[in-house]
């Protein structure tokens, strides 16, 4: 019978094979067969992977995982706090000095809530328990009681344009574009704690470092970023983005800790900041406008809506590139929002078009285009998954 090479192979192999076991057991050599040597050594145990020990701020709940500082926004992975609200999609109108509420099942407005003036953000509190509206202009905050959906007594507060919130909760810090301040307050009280004066126009965004130490802000006016610590309520750097006309808007932390996205809406792209080392930064072109920025539920891809042209790019980090980019059919002009408790959706305003609109994350697909009142903004997904919020329309650690 005629064989193979590959069977001659095999046979040849299992033959060395046989040779070798009795070779190793003397019994290829005819002489007496030794006596197999007794390791008197321990066993070595398998070598423990070390992660990282983060050194964090005081009083800032524990890392989840050193390499993800979105671990704990996995799909439907909601708090006890707030697993029993519900879903609703809250759009500040800044011109008509309202809030829309809709219902994501059903893509219908089922609400309006009259506010202060000139709304520009929907930000979850750092406890997750109430949502602050952002009256810029009326110098105040509407708290919003996601359970039931009534709003509350404003309290006053001056230049409200933004709201972020420390990771220890201790704090809240508001971003008063017009006053030029980054104003520390009592996380529940909203009373000042300490006003930081700062050189810059137009702070606006911010993100926080995975240790929570410091946090990296936008200056949208005056093209600017800067660096704060945390615990001092300090600037600790303020650099000129190297862009003539630069207008930074949104800021998101890389998965890892190590990187910060700063969308620039003139620029038309992305800055890509190392934060610890604060070094000159890179640029990626999005596309015209680039506003928000918005992480996926598995912390893969980052959303990144370009208000000027219609489209969203989708930014692969393990890849560190752009793989995707969706058209808005008929134009728009996507502005801010966020990701669905389950990560299947992102909602996205529609700044000048009076609308908003719900994405499909996995096609880019339009899935419905919703009218609401004239100017909407910082729109807020509420409930998400998390342990505690950051603050903005939805940071969520």
């Amino acid at each position: 019978m005629r064989t193979t090479r590959a069977a001659r192979l095999s046979v040849a192999g299992t033959a060395l094979a046989a040779l070798a076991l009795l070779s190793a057991c003397g019994g290829g050599s005819g002489g007496p067969e030794e006596p197999a040597a007794l390791s008197t050594a321990p066993a070595q145990p398998q070598a423990k992977k070390v992660e990282p020990v983060v050194d964090a701020l005081p009083g800032m709940p524990p890392v989840l995982d050193p390499h993800d500082v979105y671990a704990a926004d996995r799909p439907g992975r909601l708090s006890p706090v707030v697993k029993d609200f519900p879903s609703r999609v809250y759009v500040p109108n800044t011109n008509s000095d309202t809030v829309s509420v809709i219902d994501p099942k059903t893509y219908k407005v089922t609400g309006t809530i009259p506010v202060g003036r000139q709304p520009q953000h929907v930000v979850p509190s750092w406890d997750m328990k109430t949502l602050w509206v952002n009256n810029d202009l009326g110098n105040s905050l509407t708290p919003i009681d996601p359970r039931t959906g009534r709003a509350g007594k404003p309290v006053a507060v001056h230049d409200p344009y933004n709201l972020y919130f420390t990771p220890n909760g201790k704090y809240a810090i508001v971003m008063a574009s017009m006053d030029r301040a980054l104003v520390f307050r009592d996380a529940h009280t909203m009373k000042t704690v300490k006003s930081l004066p700062v050189s810059c126009y137009g702070v606006n965004h911010a993100d926080f470092s995975l240790d929570g130490r410091y946090f990296i802000v936008s200056c949208e006016f005056s093209g600017e970023v800067l660096k704060v610590d945390t615990e001092k309520m300090k600037v600790l750097r303020q650099e000129k983005l190297p862009f003539h006309g630069a207008m930074p808007q949104d800021v998101k932390v890389s998965p890892d800790g190590k990187l910060f996205y700063i969308a620039d809406m003139m620029a038309d792209g992305l800055w890509i900041l190392d934060g610890d080392s604060f070094s000159k930064p890179t640029f990626l072109h999005t596309g015209k406008g680039a506003h928000g920025l918005y992480v996926s539920r598995d912390s893969r891809e980052m959303y990144v809506s370009n208000r000027g042209e219609g489209t969203i790019s989708v930014f692969d980090f393990p890849e560190n590139r752009l793989t995707k980019k969706w058209r808005l059919p008929g134009g728009g002009s996507p502005d801010m929002g966020g990701v669905s408790a389950d990560g299947k959706v992102l909602w996205l305003s529609g700044r000048y078009n009076s609308e908003v609109y719900a994405i499909d994350t996995g096609t880019g697909k339009e899935l419905a285009r919703i009218h609401v009142g004239s100017g909407p903004h910082g729109l807020a997904v509420y409930p998400q998954p998390g342990r505690y919020s950051l603050g903005h329309t939805g940071i969520f650690r």
